[in-house]
């Protein structure tokens, strides 16, 4: 396993935690992001890993934001325009992956910690969790893809309003409006991010890679081209041995034994 100084990465049964260890505040600092690239990297080249979790390390804190000093330093637009491209590039690797990753939220998700999250194909939240895009009382926006995923997640109203508030929800709001996907009591939600990881990864890895990517690119384009990816998609599977086991286990009432072929 790699070794980091920010990041604590482990593996178990086929799925890898990333735990984002940058105290007080696990903030998303340039060496914390380097590091996070990384340990993606190492879930994407790893065959033997089907999925990722990602949380921070600590009880109350998922990532409350980007780190303001580096912020502070920053005073023309090309440094501002870089920090964000690569900060951008990361999560895109998280969001454009052919395997599942899950934002389990234990605490605070602020600015860049909420971003992180959003790159996550689906969040699991402490029900203390408080999330949000606070970075307009800093006279700045979100710069980690916030201004684009938010509006795709809860509608552009919604979005516009979180933005320009300023304002911190809480993780009932975040469910009611569709931020987050599932609220449970604190000690319980990297337990619960680890079952569905589980019940994800017994399905057949091709099958997973390209329901993802159907989604993914289908949400990126009309509802037409959409279509044409999942059809798409659907045939390339359909020549798969996966497909031909998945169809006979159910017509033989049988759980399938997906070999990822």
């Amino acid at each position: 396993m790699p070794d980091f100084k920010f990041i604590n990465f482990s593996s178990e049964n086929k799925i890898a935690i990333i735990s984002i260890n940058n105290p007080p505040a696990n903030a998303l600092s340039s060496k914390v992001m380097e590091e996070l690239e990384e340990s993606v990297d190492t879930v994407l080249k790893d065959k033997e890993i089907k999925a990722a979790i990602i949380k921070g390390t600590g009880d109350v804190i998922f990532v409350a934001g980007a780190d303001i000093k580096e912020i502070a330093d920053i005073t023309d637009a090309k440094t501002g325009q870089d920090l964000t491209a690569k900060g951008q590039a990361v999560l895109n690797k998280i969001e454009n992956s052919e395997k599942p990753f899950i934002a389990a939220i234990n605490g605070l998700a602020l600015g860049g910690g909420c971003e992180l999250a959003m790159a996550c194909h689906i969040r699991i939240a402490s029900d203390m969790t408080k999330i949000g895009q606070p970075e307009i009382n800093l006279g700045i926006i979100p710069g980690f893809g916030g201004s684009q995923r938010l509006p795709r997640l809860v509608g552009p109203g919604k979005a516009a309003e979180i933005i320009l508030t300023g304002d911190i929800i809480t993780a009932k709001e975040a469910h009611r409006i569709g931020l987050v996907d599932k609220i449970v009591p604190p000690e319980d939600v990297l337990k619960q991010a680890k079952g569905l990881a589980k019940r994800i990864i017994s399905k057949g890895k091709l099958a997973i890679a390209a329901a993802l990517k159907a989604i993914n690119q289908g949400l990126k384009t009309s509802l037409e081209e959409g279509l044409n990816i999942e059809s798409e998609m659907f045939g390339k599977i359909c020549g798969t041995e996966d497909k031909k086991e998945g169809v006979a286990a159910f017509l033989e009432k049988r759980q399938p034994k997906f070999k990822d072929m």
